[in-house]
């Protein structure tokens, strides 16, 4: 008889408090029936979208990074000590899951379920609200060409560094989805926006432009994130179908280095169409508790299972769960 499955992890009662009241994420939100207007703008990083790994070569820039701002620097002395803090409770773990966090292809198969079947945030006429429902499967069937974009806030030497992480992940991604997924500035459909807090409250113009679907609440959600908010993810598909077409990412940049990375690999993996979160997914990123900050082996799993080819987008749970199942039995080497 299997032994029986590890509690699930439980994170230190003393967590930080906005870590408690918000993910790291939200909101995340499944947008349909939307007109997709076109975007004419610039990325800092160039070339071809997918495959070798090798970031695109910077373009020259003469402009200076502006000065920081005093909104901007109480925001970066805050992030500091949160993760600080973090790491301190051994949060933030980059090893991707050992001994103390093992799972079961049934285990694969049911956190997989209630992040990429169920949605974490419904839409109102007020903006996001945190509301778990059950959802379908959704995926890009276009390749994803990612925008890379900073603030003039960001110094040259952290684009250049930001650039290489960002196209290094894409890479692994696509390694492991088969999917095309790369950075590109050749009608860019999935846009990381790294900026300050000043900057992010002047996004609003090109955000109603690239998602002219969102409402005012939700772009109000983005220019005026709460502090509580690290960085968040919006996808969007057309009418009834289920393939993203376009997704758009904002993260701080005030955050230190490990979670400016966590955000890039939550956010990018999320925009993909693993939606949710579940506090039964561990080791995972896909989990309010922090305790991963990067993607783990379980993440890697369930990326290959969502672009199996045997998954169509628009699944329901009773359509998509004998072939998740199956997927998971192989992926994890048999029954447990």
């Amino acid at each position: 008889m299997p032994p029986p499955a590890p509690a699930p992890y439980r994170p230190p009662p003393d967590l930080p408090k906005e870590r408690i009241l918000s993910t790291r994420l939200a909101p995340r939100l499944h947008l349909t029936g939307l007109f997709l207007a076109g975007l004419a703008a610039c990325s800092p990083a160039t070339g071809p979208l997918p495959g070798s790994g090798r970031p695109p070569a910077a373009r020259p820039d003469s402009v200076q990074a502006s000065a920081e701002t005093p909104a901007s620097a109480a925001a970066r002395a805050h992030y500091a000590r949160v993760q600080a803090q973090l790491l301190s409770q051994g949060l933030l773990r980059t090893d991707g899951g050992g001994p103390d966090s093992p799972f079961t292809d049934r285990m694969l198969a049911e956190n997989f379920i209630r992040v990429a079947l169920y949605d974490e945030y419904a839409r109102t006429a007020g903006g996001p609200v945190q509301r778990t429902t059950a959802s379908r499967l959704r995926k890009w069937e276009a390749p994803v060409r990612v925008g890379l974009r900073f603030g003039t806030s960001v110094p040259q030497d952290r684009r250049a560094a930001d650039t290489a992480r960002i196209a290094s992940f894409l890479a692994r991604l696509s390694r492991l989805t088969g999917h095309p997924i790369g950075l590109s500035d050749a009608g860019p459909n999935f846009i990381v926006q790294i900026v300050s807090e000043d900057e992010r409250q002047a996004l609003g113009p090109e955000i109603r432009s690239f998602l002219p679907g969102l409402s005012p609440s939700e772009v109000a959600g983005i220019t005026q994130m709460p502090r509580s908010t690290y960085c968040l993810v919006y996808a969007m598909s057309e009418g009834a179908n289920a393939s993203y077409t376009r997704a758009y990412a904002v993260i701080r940049s005030e955050h230190p280095d490990l979670l400016r990375l966590s955000c890039v690999h939550e956010e990018i993996a999320q925009g993909l169409g693993l939606a949710n979160d579940s506090p039964l997914a561990r080791p995972s990123i896909f989990n309010d508790d922090e305790e991963f900050a990067l993607l783990t082996k379980q993440d890697e799993l369930m990326l290959r299972i969502l672009y199996n080819p045997a998954l169509r987008p628009g699944m329901s749970e009773d359509q998509a769960r004998p072939v998740i199942e199956q997927l998971a039995t192989r992926l994890t080497g048999g029954e447990s």
